[in-house]
Order: C-alpha cells, then sequence, then structure tokens
C-alpha cells in the first residue's frame, strides 16, 4: 500500500514537473515572438517629417504627447488642406486659447475645429470619421507623434477604408526621459497597436449611430 502511495505520488510529480516546463517553454517562445515583433515595430517606425509638401483634402491632428499640433496648424496656414480637425482635445479647452498656444493664424480662426468626444486613439478615429464624411473629403493628412502612427493609421484605416491617408509623423522624444521612460512608452504602445491590429482584422468596425 505504501509502496503504491509513493507510485501514485511521483507520477504525479512527474506529470507537475512536465506542465511546469511546457508553460516554461510556451512562456519562453512567447517571449521571444514578442521581441522580435517590437524590433519589427521599432525599426519600421516612420522617421519624423520636416517642411509642408504634404497636399490633401484636409489635415487631422490627434492630441497627446509630443508637440503635434503646432506641425498641424503651420500645415494648415501653409494651404496643405482646406481645414484642420483637431481632435480628443479636453472640453475645457476654448479655441481662442488654442490659437494663441499654437500661433495661429487668420486659417486657424475659418478653418480649424476642436473635437471634443475623443478619449483614445479609436475615438479619435471614430471622431473624424463623422467629420470626413459630412464634407466629403477624399484624403487626409494625419499628424501625430512618430511612434503613435502606426496605429493611428490602423484605426483611422478601418474607419475610412476609402479614405487616402497621409502620415505626417511628428517625432516625440523627450530629452528629459530615460531610457526606461522610453521603453516603457515604445513597449505599451507596441502592445496597443497589436490589440489594434486583432481587433480590426477579427471584429472589423464599429460605427457609431
Amino acid at each position: 500500500m505504501a509502496k503504491k502511495h509513493r507510485d501514485t505520488f511521483a507520477n504525479g510529480s512527474k506529470r507537475s514537473r512536465r506542465r511546469f516546463h511546457l508553460l516554461f517553454a510556451t512562456a519562453l517562445v512567447l517571449l521571444l515572438l514578442f521581441g522580435i515583433g517590437f524590433g519589427g515595430f521599432l525599426a519600421n517606425l516612420p522617421p519624423a517629417a520636416s517642411g509642408s509638401a504634404a497636399k490633401a483634402d484636409a489635415i487631422i491632428a490627434l492630441t497627446g504627447e509630443g508637440g503635434r499640433l503646432t506641425p498641424a496648424v503651420t500645415l494648415l496656414e501653409k494651404g496643405s488642406g482646406k481645414r484642420l480637425l483637431i481632435t480628443g482635445v479636453n472640453r475645457q479647452t476654448s479655441k481662442p486659447f488654442l490659437k494663441k498656444l499654437l500661433h495661429g493664424g487668420e486659417s486657424f480662426d475659418c478653418c480649424a475645429d476642436l473635437g471634443l468626444a475623443a478619449l483614445d486613439t479609436r475615438g479619435n478615429a471614430e471622431e473624424a470619421a463623422r467629420w470626413v464624411t459630412a464634407r466629403g473629403y477624399h484624403s487626409l493628412i494625419i499628424v501625430t507623434a512618430d511612434y503613435h502612427m502606426p496605429r493611428s493609421l490602423v484605426e483611422f484605416g478601418a474607419q475610412m477604408p476609402g479614405v487616402q491617408l497621409i502620415p505626417y509623423p511628428v517625432a516625440a522624444d523627450n530629452p528629459r526621459s530615460t531610457r526606461w521612460e522610453s521603453a516603457r512608452r515604445l513597449s505599451g504602445e507596441y502592445v496597443k497597436y497589436l490589440a489594434s491590429v486583432v481587433r480590426v482584422s477579427l471584429f472589423g468596425v464599429r460605427r457609431d449611430a
């Protein structure tokens, strides 16, 4: 009886070790795949745009880190697009305040709109899609941080599959950021990018009514 109990215990321990080894190997493979994908994501980040050669029906700027809005206003003032939408603006922010902050001119007065509904990148795309549909635009310059551009193009492309998207990435490097902070920001963005790709691929687009 004691021998049978020992054998049962030994078999259970072997199964536990096999499960542990399998889980450990799976975790290593997933970590390796994540590292490879992350490296490819970093290697393919678009270089920061320079100048105002881009032309489109309109310009869309996404609020967030890294001076994204000033280049968008410059593009508007130089005639790169007929109109500008700044999406994801805080509801307490006024247009006169933004004009002063971004050194806007006459074009900002007549042709800049503030989107107040979006809370994230998906919301930016949905807000922009409503704005674009209402005005019948067919091409857009998308202004956002360089590291944020891949996910933005996925979300905007899903909401507006027939609209030409012209990326205008803005360098988001902060000289005060530590390497750890930069790595954490980029790896977090990569995870969000993967989530957007998977969601759009599997579930398509959910438009507001």
